[in-house]
């Protein structure tokens, strides 16, 4: 069993409050819980308005499927025009 995790760095340009923050990142976190299957949550920069932090978790029998899971998880995130994902670390578990 191996367990992979994402931690991605994002920039929400058109976010004006913590509310616009907010509904773009529950838009995101329910797709990507709904079309993968993945654990995915905002793990940092709570507070600031135009910054996030998603952690995203994938758990395969190997490290293909867990790889597999977390590159649609990506590139479903990068589909999202109104955020953009700036630094990503994969660790492997």
């Amino acid at each position: 069993m191996i367990i992979g995790v994402a931690d991605c760095e994002c920039i929400i340009y058109n976010a004006h409050s913590l509310k616009d923050k907010r509904a773009v990142l529950q838009r995101i976190l329910t797709r990507l819980r709904q079309k993968f299957n993945v654990s995915a949550a905002e793990v940092g920069y709570h507070d600031v308005w135009q910054r996030t932090r998603i952690a995203i978790a994938a758990v395969s029998g190997g490290k293909a499927g867990a790889e597999h899971e977390l590159q649609n998880a990506l590139k479903l995130i990068d589909s999202f025009p109104e955020i953009e994902r700036t630094i990503t670390e994969i660790e492997w578990l």
